[in-house]
């Protein structure tokens, strides 16, 4: 049975290796077993992280258990480019549809930061990891992207790595267009994209941005974007010059 003919893909921690058992419980084995209402015998494909897409079968469904016996690998790991989104918290609802696009899209990691006009004080990182995994099951990615605990601005600036390219959407109007500014740069070996929250940066959070020798400001066009849709746009613009979106769906010859 090939691939494509494997509807059910999960997101399993356990080691993936030919020829060894697993165990599923709690929601994925109700998932399998209740909602998808599988058989002995039916196939899944598994990833991790790390070992590639495998195809698994299952052997016995239990009410709060399933075994499955791992068979082959189906596909070797792939990577994501080193892509790091950096935003600021927005409501409940929203940002949980924000990890889940930002993971289709590509990022590599998810890194809440504060701000002053952060209206979001608390963040939920595994429900934000939660998201992320379904949204890798479903899009065929091999990968999670990793989600930080949240840091300040301040924070996030002083720890950034200084050889890193960090792009951040000015909606002052004082920076470049997208176009100008990385259609001409050379293409990094990874960056991040940075986005404030609904009411923007504060003038001393964007000066303070603007002071570091590694931020690039770019514009995104003449209407103000809000921050869900920004940090999408500026995700798949950055995919776009620098990042994995040269390449074919795995799935075309």
């Amino acid at each position: 049975m090939s691939e494509t003919a494997i509807k059910t893909r999960l997101y399993v921690s356990a080691p993936l290796t030919a020829q060894t058992p697993l165990l599923l419980e709690g929601d994925q084995a109700h998932f399998l077993s209740r909602v998808l209402r599988l058989q002995s015998g039916d196939a899944v494909a598994l990833f991790n992280g790390r070992d590639g897409l495998w195809r698994a079968t299952v052997q016995e469904l239990r009410k709060k258990q399933v075994d499955l016996r791992i068979e082959s690998q189906l596909k070797p790991q792939t990577t994501v480019p080193d892509c790091r989104v950096c935003f600021a918290p927005i409501k409940f609802g929203k940002i949980d549809y924000l990890a889940q696009k930002m993971t289709e899209l590509g990022a590599a990691a998810l890194q809440p930061v504060l701000t002053q006009y952060t209206n979001v004080n608390r963040v939920n990182t595994e429900r934000l990891h939660s998201n992320a995994i379904e949204a890798a099951e479903q899009c065929e990615r091999l990968s999670i992207p990793d989600v930080h605990e949240p840091v300040s601005l301040p924070e996030l600036l002083a720890a950034w790595p200084k050889d890193l390219p960090l792009v951040f959407a000015d909606e002052s109007g004082a920076c470049p267009p997208v176009r100008d500014q990385l259609n001409t740069a050379p293409v990094p070996n990874g960056w991040g994209i940075l986005i404030g929250p609904e009411g923007g940066f504060a003038p001393e959070e964007g000066e303070l941005i603007r002071a570091q020798p590694y931020t690039i400001g770019i514009g995104l066009g003449p209407r103000i974007l809000r921050a869900d849709t920004a940090a999408l746009s500026l995700l798949a613009i950055t995919q776009t010059y620098w990042g994995d979106w040269h390449q074919a769906p795995h799935f075309m010859p």
